[in-house]
């Protein structure tokens, strides 16, 4: 099985995600089940109904997290050689060739993107494209909107 990249802090986040929903919320699902059940007939409870499906729910998220942090390999980008190329995990600080567009992505796991964060998947368009460029590189790159030029202004490993 191959090893997922995920960044530390990525990691950290489904840890405490699966701490949450071992602990916290699955003793809320029992209790919301039990209170369910007094109330008699289970077949037309919908309480109960929905405790149990929001139960299962809860178990399904569980195991998914248990199954990405199993194949998860964390990376720890302030460990990395700083050598100004970009790798998984860096922040990258781009311009727009042709409206001078400022940009500011941090190059993450599938899971932990988020664009309007300014964290992006190592497998889209963009990653892929800067993935072993080095500072003052300037990249093509494909987007919904056609083609743009950006050039790399800062490589940062934070």
């Amino acid at each position: 099985m191959s090893k997922i990249p995920l960044t530390q802090r990525g990691a950290d986040k489904l840890r405490e995600e699966l701490k949450y929903r071992k602990g916290e919320l699955r003793q809320q699902i029992i209790k919301a089940i039990d209170e369910a059940r007094s109330h008699g007939d289970l077949r037309e409870n919908a309480e109960y109904h929905a405790a149990r499906e929001q139960h299962g729910f809860n178990e399904g998220r569980i195991a998914e997290i248990e199954g990405k942090l199993a194949t998860a390999q964390v990376i720890d980008v302030s460990k990395l050689a700083k050598n100004g190329k970009v790798v998984f995990g860096t922040t990258v600080e781009l311009a727009d060739i042709e409206s001078d567009e400022k940009l500011r992505y941090q190059i993450v796991g599938e899971d932990e993107a988020d664009s309007k964060s300014g964290l992006i998947s190592i497998n889209s368009p963009i990653a892929r494209a800067l993935i072993g460029k080095s500072e003052g590189d300037v990249v093509g790159v494909k987007v919904p909107g056609g083609e743009r030029e950006l050039e790399i202004v800062k490589v940062q490993y934070v």
